[in-house]
């Protein structure tokens, strides 16, 4: 003689998890705003005295291109992130322009307060869901390239 008792159990669970999930899972009909389209490409020698900020690891420097500009930030000896300087909250929006914070590692938008982890661009606090626009960089060992 088998108890009903697991089959019960494993009906409920059955009929709640779909709930559950859907209830947890982000909303997805917001999309995500588009940041309009502008060609980047360019090179830099990051071991300049005009990238000085570029010499260590952890330096950072604000540069011109993109949409509303780019923050170049030294991710390791041999890494760059390069990333879109608009709010990915709100790219259009007139002072939607991240900046660093004195951290070094976060950036903000004075605009709509969302702040950003540098190190891979994810949104950590404020109203935006979406990651900061990333450029492709490759490195060389003297030269670091930029480009979408």
């Amino acid at each position: 003689m088998f108890s009903e008792r697991p089959v019960r159990t494993g009906l409920v669970l059955l009929l709640f998890l779909p709930a559950l999930i859907f209830s947890c899972a982000k909303k997805s009909d917001e999309q995500q705003p588009q940041i309009p389209y502008v060609a980047v490409n360019f090179v830099i020698n990051p071991n300049s005295t005009q990238f000085i900020e570029l010499n260590h690891i952890g330096g950072y420097v604000p540069v011109t291109g993109g949409y509303r500009g780019i923050i170049i930030y030294r991710k390791s000896e041999t890494e760059f992130m390069a990333y879109e300087r608009a709010c990915a909250y709100d790219p259009t929006a007139d002072s939607a322009q991240v900046r660093m914070e004195v951290s070094g590692v976060t950036c903000y938008c004075p605009k709509c307060k969302s702040k950003y982890i540098i190190l891979d661009g994810s949104p950590y606090q404020g109203p935006s869901h979406w990651a900061l626009k990333q450029y492709r960089t490759n490195y060389d060992g003297t030269y670091l390239y930029v480009s979408n």
